[in-house]
């Protein structure tokens, strides 16, 4: 027998497929509004981890400045918010390897601050009466119990018969201090004996951004 269907009964039996094609249109819309959603957040909090960072991580500056042919002071600047335990400074020539001067500090650095010292007799141990060339300071400093080391500043020096002719910047460090160890690791002293001895030495080249 063939039923004769109405308007209203063809309009029920369509209903269920126009819901889904409307349930499908909404959910593509809303996925596409989701992912949108969560690109801008992945980009806000990683606006937000490179300004916590950029505040907050360890950055510090060497100088050297010269205010007489025998007097240069050492000028390390804390650039960010944290503060630091400055260990050690190290001075070697370029052609060297392995530091021509290291010593060892307990001097803390609050964020913002400059800690100076006179440099002139440690430069001239490092470097000798008479010189010419290129030589390079790095800083090596505790921040957040983790053990930290600066990359080398370079300075164009000149000495002769003991007095200081010529100290220029040369550049400045294009990377960020590097950790080295954490406290309860290792030995202090053993490891940074070994950090100056063995980093190759094209790890200790500057590149100039």
């Amino acid at each position: 027998m063939h039923l004769r269907l109405t308007p209203f009964n063809i309009l029920a039996e369509y209903i269920p497929v126009i819901a889904t094609i409307v349930t499908t249109i909404l959910s593509v819309v809303l996925a596409r509004a989701t992912l949108r959603y969560a690109e801008a957040s992945d980009k806000s909090l990683a606006l937000a981890r490179e300004e916590f960072e950029r505040e907050w991580s360890p950055e510090l500056h060497i100088k050297l400045e010269k205010a007489s042919s025998s007097d240069i002071k050492l000028l390390v600047t804390n650039l960010a918010r944290i503060s630091v335990l400055l260990q050690m400074v190290q001075v070697r020539k370029l052609a060297q390897a392995v530091p021509s001067e290291r010593y060892f500090l307990n001097e803390p650095l609050v964020g913002g601050t400059t800690w100076t010292e006179s440099f002139y007799k440690r430069l001239i141990v490092a470097t000798g009466d008479n010189f010419q060339g290129p030589i390079a300071v790095s800083v090596t400093f505790y921040a957040s119990s983790r053990l930290f080391r600066t990359d080398w500043f370079r300075f164009q020096v000149a000495v002769k018969n003991g007095n200081l002719t010529q100290l220029d910047a040369l550049n400045i460090a294009a990377r960020r201090v590097r950790v080295l160890e954490s406290r309860g690791q290792r030995p202090f002293r053993r490891e940074l004996v070994r950090d100056a001895a063995a980093v190759p030495p094209k790890e200790d080249t500057v590149t100039q951004s």
